[in-house]
């Protein structure tokens, strides 16, 4: 019988610095059967290992039309984050998942798409976008609202230009304060997407950042006249184990990493949880 706590063994072949206290990790699988088995659904999670130090869960910052690797973005927080932060091109991890249901992908095909992120949590909606981008035409516009404290707190820089170039695509990035050498938006999430205004109409709106950045966005995009069933968030940062063994991650009769992570708005209030 197959130990399903057991990971796969990864190794890391590329790790690039988004920002200064958050890496993104490239990974490819030891064993080539299980690379070429392994698939996922944007907006799913694995369980990241650092041996000796212990496991936490991480979304897949990566899209599956990519193959032949895996990327995971790690913000430094924790001891295992810190572990992960301390590893180089070379050193061999462990991964087991993937795990959670994943983006709708199917229901969001042609429809508008907003995208609204916040620091980290670009990290899951990146997956879905470049999946949106690599089969371009089952969707429609893409407007992407990027925001962080500061720009040197913004993640991906290196792949804006390419966000920006694709067919029917806007990229808006804001910082919350003023910077002497940014010339961009200035301003909140929030209060920056009630400036945008951006339609509601045959659109759905994926929504992914800090805690109080989701509380305060929901309220914008109802008045924006987005429904509760378009707007979609993934509530992550609950979980723990992956396979709702240790319950932390449970609301009411739900657990988010085998529900979850993903819900939509109307989901959210049916078991009355608030962002």
């Amino acid at each position: 019988m197959q130990n399903i706590y057991q990971p796969y063994l990864a190794g890391i072949i590329d790790i690039r610095q988004e920002t200064p206290d958050i890496k993104t990790f490239k990974l490819k699988f030891r064993d080539k059967e299980i690379e070429g088995s392994f698939n996922y659904r944007p907006g799913q999670f694995v369980e990241f290992s650092v041996f000796g130090e212990g496991e936490a869960p991480f979304c897949i910052a990566s899209s599956p039309t990519r193959k032949g690797s895996i990327e995971c973005s790690v913000k430094r927080m924790g001891k295992v984050s810190q572990a992960l932060h301390e590893l180089d091109v070379g050193d061999t991890v462990g991964i087991r998942g993937p795990y959670g249901n994943g983006f709708p992908v199917e229901d969001l095909k042609a429809k508008n798409l907003l995208f609204v992120a916040g620091g980290i949590g670009l990290a899951p909606l990146r997956s879905l976008i470049n999946y949106c981008l690599d089969n371009r035409d089952d969707f429609k516009a893409v407007t992407i609202v990027n925001g962080a404290r500061t720009s040197r707190d913004l993640v991906y820089k290196s792949e804006y230009r390419e966000w920006e170039k694709a067919g029917d695509t806007k990229l808006h990035l804001t910082v919350d304060c003023r910077e002497e050498d940014w010339t961009c938006m200035v301003g909140v999430v929030p209060r920056i997407l009630e400036q945008l205004k951006p339609a509601c109409r045959d659109s759905s709106a994926i929504v992914c950042g800090p805690p109080v950045m989701i509380r305060y966005t929901m309220p914008v995009l109802l008045k924006l006249g987005f429904c509760a069933p378009s707007i979609i968030t993934t509530l992550e940062m609950k979980m723990k184990c992956g396979l709702g063994k240790c319950g932390r991650c449970s609301i009411g009769n739900l657990y988010v990493c085998k529900d979850g992570p993903v819900f939509s708005l109307e989901q959210l209030r049916a078991f009355q949880y608030e962002c």
